[in-house]
């Protein structure tokens, strides 16, 4: 039969430079597609604003005594008889890590997806960089770039991304500080216990997670019939199938297992859990984690058109 999906063997130390150069190439065609699906989502999540140093003007409230008189505005107070101040605005940025799994499981792409898992993962983190960026929130990626308030973030962490080694699993976090947010987007292929042995502690650190569950329609639906090679990309291990069809249920059974017990998991932590399928819109897991962040609560879906 045809081929349905692509893979790739492991990453040696030879194909480094080479690997480097295909995601070196991916990057600015994910960036462009990043802007453009955050200029038609959402673009007014505002920071959260207060009182303080800052250049906007935030309110005029009445003078107290013992104030320094220069902070009188007085043109306001030529109104009426009172005496007022005029307050400044402060935006308090706030700090969210944005990590992609960029492992060679990640360059999966089958017939019935739209682009590979590695490509979808790029232009949803790109993307939330963007969006984020532009309401003024600090944006860095662990072990690749320290957070920053900027309005050229994503380009900054597709520069990063750009020249970053290639490494494989769930990133280094001790460099995360503070009350922040962690959105992690990959395929999250390991078993349910593993990864949340890695993200428990996060959690109980006071960080709000987000994790991003990226999928081939080929995964979940497991369309391969007759007799199929099946190779891990990335250990390269084989696996033949005589009759590929006869262990479809087995098979879909124990993904969506896999994928159940990590939802329920992470939400126990009070994380979020979205999942999200190649042959889909990239902007409906955009939606669904901005509003997350947001503080919003969201039902992430698989289907859809935009």
């Amino acid at each position: 039969m045809a081929s349905i999906g692509q893979i790739v063997n492991p990453t040696s130390g030879s194909d480094a430079l080479s690997r480097a150069r295909q995601r070196a190439a991916l990057m600015p065609d994910c960036l462009v597609e990043a802007k453009r699906i955050a200029n038609t989502v959402i673009a007014g999540w505002h920071g959260r604003r207060k009182r303080g140093i800052g250049e906007n003007f935030w309110q005029f409230r009445p003078y107290a005594e013992g104030e320094s008189l220069s902070r009188i505005d007085w043109r306001r107070s030529a109104r009426d008889d009172h005496t007022y101040v005029r307050e400044r605005e402060w935006e308090a940025a706030h700090t969210i890590w944005l990590w992609c799994d960029m492992s060679p499981s990640m360059m999966y792409k089958s017939s019935y997806g739209s682009a590979s898992k590695e490509s979808r993962a790029l232009v949803v983190m790109l993307a939330l960089a963007e969006i984020l960026s532009r309401s003024g929130e600090r944006i860095g990626c662990p072990g690749i770039m320290e957070p920053a308030s900027t309005r050229n973030a994503a380009e900054r962490l597709a520069s990063a991304l750009m020249h970053a080694p290639l490494t494989g699993g769930l990133p280094e976090t001790g460099m995360i500080r503070g009350w922040s947010d962690l959105v992690l987007i990959g395929d999250f292929l390991d078993d349910a216990p593993a990864i949340m042995e890695r993200l428990g502690p996060l959690a109980r650190r006071g960080l709000r997670g987000h994790v991003v569950e990226i999928s081939d329609p080929a995964e979940e639906i497991f369309p391969y019939s007759g007799r199929t090679e099946f190779t891990d990309p990335e250990t390269g291990a084989k696996l033949i199938s005589g009759r590929a069809e006869h262990i479809r249920e087995a098979y879909r059974n124990a993904y969506l297992a896999r994928r159940e017990s990590l939802g329920q998991s992470l939400r126990h932590l009070g994380w979020t859990f979205t999942t999200h399928r190649t042959d889909h819109l990239a902007s409906e897991a955009l939606v669904a984690v901005h509003m997350y962040l947001s503080g919003m609560p969201a039902k992430a879906t698989h289907g859809g058109q935009l």
